[in-house]
């Protein structure tokens, strides 16, 4: 079962206040970034945030499963209606990622 579109936006809303939030179509669901790096995902209307030991630290309920069959675990974020607490677990996530690679002009 694919995102509806209208939790999709919602959840991006709720993370604006960490950075310019996009939202991707991948694979039938949604990978969502954060000042163009990557941080989660929007799967089944459910929010998963990449694994980080800053926001193991901030997580109310450390829940991990996969996204979907086959990927690797996650943080389940359940708790999406209070946006400065995802807000805030955006932008400790984000600073320990990786920058994106450039893309290849071609």
């Amino acid at each position: 079962m694919a995102s509806n579109t209208d939790f999709v936006q919602y959840i991006a809303d709720q993370c604006a206040g960490a950075g310019e939030i996009v939202t991707k179509k991948m694979f039938g669901d949604y990978g969502i970034y954060c000042d163009g790096k990557i941080f989660g995902l929007i799967c089944d209307n459910r929010f998963y945030l990449k694994p980080t030991e800053a926001a193991r630290k901030l997580l109310r309920v450390i829940e991990l499963r996969p996204p979907y069959e086959g990927a690797k675990d996650y943080f389940y974020v359940a708790d999406v209606d209070d946006r400065d607490y995802l807000s805030a677990l955006v932008r400790a996530t984000c600073r320990e990622l990786s920058e994106p690679k450039p893309k290849k002009k071609g």
